[in-house]
């Protein structure tokens, strides 16, 4: 009798490879934390010039230029910024913003000693002196910083956090005259909706935005004469010029309106005042909100809210779909149908960014 020989496959009986599971992973804390470190490593693998496209326009604006024709110069290309330029110094000279308008109007309606000098003084006000008027209103000026545009996108997030800036310009060197050269503007809402649109982790960061610390938050109690404490509020009574006072004195671009209730019925923003701006229309600042919103513009998006049990990969989705700049957070389903709506927080893309980047003691990022 013959020894027993093994039985030897054909190829085509060979075993197959299991196949890798397509259920979802558990999401637990760790989860979220392999997913946030995910994406601060991604955030470093990349340069402020990645998160542009291929093609773009920059206006840069003389420092000479009256307020009036810059203000012109950046609704005509759809701005809200634009890097400044001394030409008689051949230097950047820092950035020209919405809120250099609404602290002008401020100082002007304080100070003037008619509507039709104000009027004429916010429009015929050149650019070069609009440190001045932020001195004189004790408004602290805006960081004169700048990256270059090979940096590190990590870096120049760091950049912007610990200098509370909302726009970081792009500044590279000639390569026949090493004059400085002005390339773009980095603004958090391209950063944060590059890394929606390119980091796939995102979308494990499946912590609710409360739980995580994400925005500022309404503390009942605190105050008795102000319910919805920190946070800056109007109704739809309240006047232009009181809300521009706002905006001024917290350097904020936005304030939600809301009833007798606590209810948010809209957002009043400095865009909304620019507008009254643009059409000449200064004496309407005394105007209450709610006829001021007769003049706003009809492509306004309207109030995009959550709620602090939506996690930070939804928003970050979000995001990816819409041109978001902040979220109202609102009472949810959770709650009795009488307080759905009513104002809890405010989040805006500072808040998301601190968190991605990681957290700031003592004035200095600390590494994670």
């Amino acid at each position: 009798m013959e020894p027993h020989s093994p039985v030897r496959r054909k190829p085509s009986q060979a075993r197959r490879a299991r196949a890798a599971s397509h259920l979802p992973q558990p999401q637990t804390p760790e989860t979220h934390a392999a997913a946030l470190l995910a994406v601060r490593k991604f955030m470093k693998s990349y340069t402020p010039y990645d998160v542009f496209p291929v093609s773009f326009k920059q206006i840069v604006i003389d420092t000479q230029l009256e307020v009036k024709k810059a203000l012109q110069a950046l609704l005509q290309n759809g701005n809200v910024s634009a890097p400044l330029w001394n030409s008689e110094k051949n230097q950047f000279a820092g950035l020209f913003t919405v809120l250099d308008i609404i602290h002008l109007i401020q100082y002007y309606y304080a100070t003037a000693t008619s509507m039709d000098s104000a009027v004429s003084d916010v429009e015929h006000f050149r650019l070069e002196a609009i440190r001045d008027i932020e001195r004189a209103i004790n408004v602290p000026p805006p960081p004169l910083i700048s990256v270059h545009p090979l940096e590190s996108l990590y870096e120049a997030c760091r950049m912007m956090l610990q200098t509370h800036a909302h726009r970081l310009p792009l500044i590279d060197k000639d390569s026949q005259t090493s004059d400085p050269l002005v390339l773009s503007v980095l603004t958090q809402y391209r950063v944060l909706k590059f890394i929606a649109a390119n980091c796939r982790d995102t979308s494990h960061l499946h912590m609710s935005l409360r739980t995580l610390g994400i925005g500022a938050y309404v503390q009942p109690g605190v105050k008795l004469d102000d319910p919805h404490w920190p946070l800056a509020t109007a109704t739809m009574d309240t006047t232009v010029f009181d809300v521009v006072h706002m905006f001024s004195a917290r350097g904020i671009s936005a304030v939600p309106i809301v009833d007798s209730n606590g209810k948010v019925i809209n957002l009043y923003e400095t865009v909304d005042v620019i507008t009254l701006v643009r059409n000449g229309a200064y004496q309407h600042l005394d105007l209450t909100i709610s006829e001021a919103l007769s003049h706003r513009s009809a492509d306004f998006p309207g109030v995009i809210t959550c709620t602090g049990r939506d996690s930070l990969g939804a928003l970050m989705f979000l995001l990816r779909q819409r041109r978001v700049h902040r979220l109202v957070v609102v009472e949810g389903e959770e709650v009795e149908e009488s307080r759905r709506g009513r104002l809890v927080g405010i989040i805006s893309l500072s808040d998301v960014l601190k968190y991605l980047v990681g957290p700031i003691e003592g004035g200095a990022l600390q590494e994670k």
